[in-house]
């Protein structure tokens, strides 16, 4: 006789499971997330079941010959990118974004670039109603392509409709949270019906060689919701950024097992859908005004591209008891410690003051080599004294004051001669090879160079 179920509270932010419902997840903190779900008895042959006896598997050595990772490029030069080459037949991609950033219209234009080519592309929405998805594809002028769509949650059905025809090159299901799974008596979102159907449709893409998107919702932090565990089930993460206020779109890596992380895609949404940028640097240097202080360029490296980007800076006397600081695509504790480095080893103080700090573009920047540009931009508007337009700046300032070397020093001063810069402040250590960029280098080994060529007017 069969066991009857049992009942268990499951954190639906970080997974973890309780005998009894409490409003606080003692292992993640998040409130009103324990959510009840029934667990059943696991099946004979599953390995969990007891008396289970499973088969011996066949050792092997490290060494022996690999084959190279078969790859099918999409024609999308920056999800190519981003993706280390093309999608990869058998590997499962989870992408997630803000609703409205764009994450349904991009894949439906993977679907679409792989069908003209001669795939065979199935697109699950789990959302939006067929009639929806086919308004999108006549605005995108992807009416034509042969696409196959079905509007489908249910898991046992999308898993029979995959068994039928020839195997599929790609699919993507949008999204992985609105399925469910006959078998488990919980609601569509939850843990364990985001983590089985994860599973299965992973077995299927593995078993069948073709590629798997799939589409995660995010928290209001902009994490993809649900348990950490889909991200490590999967082989690539990709995030879809960008502010509803501008036009880019950033497809950002951040966990790929077929090529590098941190890489970046940048597309332009356009009338007809996204629109690739393939020199983001004049994307993101565009509408200058080369006269105003408090701005300095910043050549950056996103994985493996260079990229250069404005950083804006606004201090002004503040009439507050507690002047403010606001912070836009940079981290806040990064201005915090460059505020206290300016007072501490400059004689530069802006406690006095407000100050604005802004990426222009919406771009979102975490390398520690963005701080001698944000020094630059922030000396410069405190004194009214501009920089000189044909600048770029790079360099990691530590809390002694001094200038730390930067890795890809090359790349980044390639990048910016290459843009029409003549100059480049970067730090005193750290060599060029023979063949780096035609540039004026200006060394610095201490911030307190860069605050006395910028000395506030009295």
């Amino acid at each position: 006789m069969a066991k009857p179920a049992k009942s268990q509270f499951v954190c639906q932010s970080c997974g973890a499971s309780s005998t009894r419902w409490t409003g606080k997840c003692a292992n993640c903190g998040e409130w009103n997330s324990l959510v009840e779900e029934r667990t059943g008895v696991p099946q004979p042959g599953s390995g969990l079941a007891a008396g289970s006896k499973g088969r011996t598997v066949q050792l092997e050595t490290l060494k022996g010959d690999t084959a190279q990772t078969p790859r099918t490029e999409t024609g999308i030069t920056e999800l190519d990118r981003v993706t280390g080459g093309g999608l990869v037949p058998g590997s499962a991609l989870l992408i997630g974004g803000e609703p409205g950033i764009g994450k349904s219209t991009l894949l439906l234009q993977v679907a679409a670039a792989v069908a003209t080519k001669g795939g065979r592309a199935l697109y699950f929405s789990g959302e939006e109603a067929t009639a929806q998805v086919r308004l999108r594809a006549e605005r995108l002028e992807l009416a034509d392509t042969p696409v196959e769509l079905a509007a489908e949650t249910n898991l046992a059905n999308i898993l029979a409709t995959l068994s039928e025809g020839p195997a599929p090159d790609l699919i993507i299901v949008d999204s992985i949270q609105t399925l469910w799974a006959d078998a488990l008596d919980a609601a569509p979102g939850t843990v364990s019906q985001v983590r089985a159907a994860t599973q299965s449709l992973i077995r299927y893409s593995k078993h069948a060689g073709c590629t798997l998107i799939l589409v995660g919702h995010v928290t209001k932090e902009g994490s993809i919701a649900g348990p950490k565990v889909i991200e490590h089930m999967v082989d690539t993460v990709l995030y879809f950024e960008g502010e509803r206020g501008h036009a880019f779109r950033i497809l950002r890596t951040v966990k790929n097992r077929f090529g590098p992380t941190n890489e970046i895609g940048v597309f332009e949404m356009a009338t007809k859908g996204l629109r690739e940028v393939r020199n983001p640097s004049e994307l993101f240097l565009g509408d200058r005004d080369a006269k105003a202080p408090g701005a300095a360029v910043f050549a950056g490296m996103e994985g493996t591209r260079p990229l250069l980007v404005e950083i804006q800076a606004l201090v002004a006397p503040s009439p507050l008891g507690t002047p403010r600081r606001a912070i836009l695509g940079w981290d806040s504790n990064r201005l915090s410690m460059l505020l206290a480095v300016l007072d501490a080893r400059c004689g530069v103080s802006l406690a006095q003051c407000d100050v604005y700090l802004n990426v222009a573009g919406g771009l979102k920047i975490t390398e520690p080599a963005a701080d001698l540009a944000a020094a630059a931009a922030l000396l410069s508007s405190f004194s009214g004294v501009p920089l000189s337009p044909d600048r770029v700046f790079f360099g990691e300032i530590s809390l002694s004051g001094a200038v730390r070397a930067a890795a890809h020093s090359a790349t980044r001063l390639k990048e910016a001669e290459k843009l029409g810069f003549a100059t480049a402040v970067m730090p005193s250590p750290g060599e060029l090879t023979s063949n780096s960029a035609n540039l004026k280098i200006e060394r610095i080994g201490h911030l307190k160079q860069l605050a006395e060529t910028l000395s506030p007017c009295q």
